[in-house]
């Protein structure tokens, strides 16, 4: 008993260490980390120019080059409207505490509850609500600054995938070391993120498109913010639309406001319930409690790129962990219910 919990006390302090060393060398880590994810979204278009006669070395600098041009626009659009956006931001916040106030003040007297609307006000200090969308992509935004290491480690990542292949080979043969498991993780990193980039870019440009018929000013930024949360399972949808509904309704008043949140509602609806199911599947095969806390838990050791991160983050543990016997339970409590129904089916009937 006593060797079972110092066991478990143990292990519990090694990964209170290991997340402390995330958080101390996320610097290091996180652009490792996102060249890594963008080699693997690479690999496929890379080997489909290879399987069309296009030497390998050359498919990578083609992949690459678009990549590259696709960062370069979106760093373009999103540097220059965040930093007209946050020179008018001192103007917004003073018109949505004035509104928030007169708001609260006929509540007021129309309850004839006595409500302090300045300390209201300051409690829920709604520019603090779009300052923090902002900073969070403006925080993804100086991560991305460093897009010249990224770039580089993605170059010899992807020079390296096919004897890293080679190398797998040799260990199966001599040494009897299975990484089957490391195809799997690629595989399903791949297949998330490709079809999530396809959806969240059709979610960012219907955003666009229906807040530039509305009149919503900075429409592009808004889109771009769009199509960059909704990486972010679940409350992503919820963090790009506030900001902007609080600017809807600065411009055209409620009615406006209500036609925004009506807009992304209705964008988010058909592409997160109806079209996302479809494309990517039965699932993510985490639970959504387990994919809520990954947001939290990733987000507090990377910041605001842990939360675009989160899931194929959790994933990948997910996955390792299911190639121990020892450590397969912990997969299963962070499986989705199909998984569990799955189990249940295989196991049916043996003791």
């Amino acid at each position: 008993m006593q060797s079972s919990t110092r066991n478990i006390t143990l292990t519990f302090a090694a990964i209170i260490i290991i997340l402390a060393g995330f958080m101390a060398a996320k610097s290091i880590i996180l652009p490792m980390l996102l060249a890594l994810f963008i080699s693997i979204i690479c690999t496929q278009p890379i080997l489909w120019l290879e399987k069309h006669r296009v030497p390998y070395t050359l498919a990578i600098v083609l992949v690459l080059t678009g990549v590259a041009s696709v960062l370069i626009l979106f760093g373009s659009i999103i540097g220059r409207s965040i930093s007209n956006f946050m020179r008018d931001l001192p103007r917004y916040e003073a018109n949505l505490r004035n509104i928030f106030a007169a708001s609260i003040d006929r509540i007021d007297n129309i309850s004839g509850i006595d409500i302090d609307s300045t300390q209201l006000v300051d409690m829920l200090d709604p520019g603090r609500i779009i300052s923090f969308t902002t900073g969070a992509v403006g925080e993804f935004g100086r991560i991305m600054s460093d897009s010249f290491v990224i770039l580089l480690i993605t170059i010899f990542i992807l020079l390296e995938a096919k004897s890293f292949i080679k190398k797998a080979t040799i260990l199966k043969r001599l040494h009897k070391i299975s990484i089957d498991h490391m195809d799997k993780i690629a595989q399903s990193i791949r297949h998330y993120l490709s079809l999530k980039t396809v959806i969240s870019a059709l979610t960012g440009l219907f955003i666009w498109i229906w807040l530039l018929i509305q009149g919503v000013e900075y429409a592009i930024l808004w889109g771009v913010i769009a199509f960059l949360l909704n990486y972010i399972p679940n409350i992503g949808s919820i963090i790009a639309a506030v900001p902007t509904s609080l600017l809807a309704m600065l411009q055209f008043g409620w009615g406006g406001m209500l036609w925004t949140i009506f807009g992304y509602l209705l964008v988010n609806t058909i592409m997160g319930n109806i079209v996302e199911p479809k494309i990517i599947g039965r699932g993510l095969g985490l639970s959504t409690l387990v994919v809520f806390l990954s947001l939290i838990i990733w987000g507090f050791i990377f910041g605001p790129v842990g939360m675009f991160l989160s899931v194929p983050l959790t994933m990948t543990i997910k996955i390792i962990l299911e190639e121990r016997e020892k450590t397969k339970w912990i997969a299963t409590l962070l499986g989705d219910e199909y998984e569990a129904k799955q189990l249940l089916k295989n196991t049916d009937g043996v003791d």
